[in-house]
């Protein structure tokens, strides 16, 4: 596989960054993950940790180097990470489970394939045009399907952050799958939280990634939608991916990663680990990254003796 990535995640105008991304690659299979935990409930950058931990470390366990079923990789990881945090709740005693968006996206055989819960989104732009995105599970997108309100007043609704699907919490979240997504030559994967995405029409969205290298157009992007949202700018968090189904036409990139270099077990991993876990409204004190690493690890030892 060849492809040139770039990820970034930022504050924007919030006290905590409650989004989390990270990706992992085999020789032969790549791993994608955004999540985008909850404010309105305790724990959301917990919830978008263990998330994205957990993913991307079944894939490490399961991609020998490519998995047998993407689609049934996605669900079983997903519903893996859902369980994970009724299980932290539990463990330590929290009123609420930790809650959180997400997208994550497997790309081997030059397809990709996707899956997400909530309103973090995936675009997948051909030729400086949206060819696919992800439908968002909140209260906005299901008035604009009825026809109450259109794209341009869902960025000002008052409900627009407002969703009904999500990992964590009471009920079994609602997940959409995408089918085997044949990728070309100079195709761009985007994976970004809403902090990002709503500053953008779908159109203007594509057609920032139409030239150029993905680093120098998302972290354009990135820039432009902290500028737009002022004052009210939500943390805002991408991955941002070009593909190569041919090693040709690639002047425009600086760093190309070429997963050949990879021996046949070996997989490479990049994962922002920044952890700023304050949680003024439970009066407990902030959890340390050492924690949270503590966590995880028996999060996941208990899935394994589930047979999950």
């Amino acid at each position: 596989m060849e492809f040139s990535i770039f990820q970034e995640t930022r504050r924007g105008a919030r006290k905590v960054n409650q989004d989390r991304l990270g990706y992992v690659y085999t020789r032969d299979a790549l791993c994608l993950v955004v999540a985008d935990g909850m404010g309105g409930h305790v724990g959301g950058e917990i919830a978008a940790h263990i998330v994205v931990r957990l993913i991307i470390e079944r894939f490490e366990a399961e991609a020998k180097p490519i998995l047998s079923s993407p689609v049934l990789f996605l669900q079983r990881a997903i519903n893996a990470a859902h369980e994970a945090l009724g299980d932290y709740a539990e463990r330590f005693r929290m009123v609420d489970t930790p809650r959180t968006t997400c997208v994550a996206c497997i790309i081997q055989d030059d397809a990709a394939y996707w899956a997400h819960a909530g309103d973090s989104r995936l675009y997948l732009i051909r030729d400086g045009k949206p060819l696919g995105r992800t439908r968002d599970h909140s209260k906005v997108q299901y008035l604009i399907d009825n026809g109450v309100i259109s794209a341009e007043e869902a960025n000002r609704h008052p409900d627009r952050n407002k969703v009904f699907s999500c990992l964590g919490g009471q009920f079994e979240p609602n997940v959409d799958f995408s089918p085997r997504f044949p990728l070309h030559n100079n195709d761009t994967l985007v994976l970004c939280t809403d902090g990002m995405w709503s500053a953008y029409s779908d159109q203007e969205f594509a057609e920032a990634f139409q030239s150029g290298g993905v680093q120098q157009n998302a972290s354009a992007l990135l820039n432009e939608a902290e500028r737009r949202n002022g004052m009210d700018c939500d943390n805002l968090s991408v991955i941002a991916l070009k593909w190569a189904s041919e090693l040709s036409g690639w002047n425009d990139e600086s760093v190309t990663t070429q997963t050949s270099t990879l021996a046949l077990g070996e997989f490479s991993t990049q994962m922002d680990r920044t952890v700023t876990l304050a949680e003024p409204s439970t009066g407990r004190p902030a959890l340390s990254e050492a924690e949270i690493e503590m966590a995880v690890k028996e999060i996941t030892e208990t899935l394994k003796r589930h047979g999950s």
